[in-house]
């Protein structure tokens, strides 16, 4: 079955002010310009992933942890340990700001996207400027880093959240944290319990490259052809790939045709 949304998407229709686009999506376009067109413009999504249970039950519990220190307006011990001046942020909106289908928002004008991204957390520090902070979950036997292929996207997600405050009139911090949590392998048994090493890795984003490609979504999104596809998109790969193997299929069982009179008929039977 097609996985096709029943919402409507933002290539259908007349020009809207406010047509939302979360922060997942843009890097869906960042990704894979195709997959994105199909989804946003022809409303087929990619096939959906399984929940990752376990990461969403360390990040509820993270988010508790640093309330705890939000509410008294102190510091975390984990950013004394790395010598992070700053304190959890308290503001009424941070529940909202949290929440995936309201996030916080920015309508960008040239576009008339109503831009949002749901963040784990954010930190002020001394001179008031915010830190935003974002919680990853993870099980390897190296010290977590930002060098591989799915940390550029983490990358990306922390510099939209960055563009968003700075948006909503936020002073903030070119400089973000991952807090990363690194379940451990070392132990003897697991006896019912998982420990983690829990690091912060600091990343100095840059916010430059966010209004260009609102307009180059917008673009994309007004064109009448699907984009060329994405040499490293895996997905774009298996649709193509299936569909020649399916065609090679279908050209080999597709029935004789033969000839009554002038006239060619396909056989029946």
């Amino acid at each position: 079955m097609v996985n096709k949304t029943s919402k409507r998407v933002l290539g259908e229709g007349k020009a809207s002010k406010n047509k939302k686009l979360s922060r997942s999506k843009i890097d869906l376009f960042i990704e894979c310009p195709r997959c994105f067109y199909l989804d946003q413009r022809l409303g087929v999504k990619k096939p959906s992933l399984p929940a990752f249970t376990l990461n969403s039950a360390v990040d509820h519990l993270l988010k508790k942890e640093f309330d705890i220190h939000r509410a008294e307006e102190r510091a975390h011990p984990l950013m004394n340990k790395y010598g992070i001046k700053a304190v959890p942020f308290k503001h009424p909106d941070m529940n909202k700001w949290r929440d995936n289908f309201t996030g916080i928002q920015y309508h960008y004008q040239k576009t008339g996207f109503l831009v949002y991204g749901a963040i784990d957390d954010a930190w002020i520090n001394d001179k008031g400027e915010l830190h935003i902070v974002d919680y990853k979950a993870t099980s390897k036997n190296e010290t977590p880093n930002l060098e591989g292929y799915w940390q550029q996207a983490f990358k990306r997600q922390m510099e939209i959240y960055q563009w968003l405050f700075r948006k909503n009139g936020f002073k903030v911090s070119d400089t973000g944290y991952f807090v990363y949590v690194n379940g451990r392998r070392d132990k003897k048994a697991f006896d019912g319990r998982l420990e983690f090493n829990v690091d912060i890795i600091s990343y100095k984003g840059d916010d430059s490259w966010i209004e260009k490609a609102l307009l180059e979504i917008e673009d994309c999104l007004k064109q009448d052809e699907l984009p060329e596809v994405s040499k490293a998109c895996e997905y774009c790969t298996y649709r193509q790939n299936s569909a020649l193997v399916i065609k090679e299929l279908y050209e080999k069982k597709k029935p004789a045709k033969k000839k009554i009179g002038r006239i060619q008929s396909q056989t029946l039977f």
